[in-house]
């Protein structure tokens, strides 16, 4: 017997909601804290200062500079 998993989704109105606000955000991504000696115990961080975006497309999260994904980059938001 197969197991079927059912998922259930809600319509919210955004607009009533408290939690929204109307004041933009802008996000970018800043130094790289991927720790290459995390294995070992240690701290070594690559040195990459800035999020690059590779040229391969809109959606790309792969850094140019240093190769590491956009996770491994602080994130810092500013209103």
């Amino acid at each position: 017997m197969k197991k079927v998993v059912l998922v259930r989704r809600e319509a919210t109105d955004s607009s009533s909601s408290p939690s929204s606000s109307s004041a933009a955000t802008n996000v970018r991504y800043a130094e790289c804290q991927r720790n290459y000696a995390a294995s070992t115990g240690g701290h070594i961080v690559d040195g990459c200062r800035a999020f690059v975006a590779s040229s391969s497309g809109a959606n790309s999260f792969a850094c140019a500079s240093c190769g590491c994904h956009r996770n491994f980059h602080r994130k810092v938001v500013e209103q």
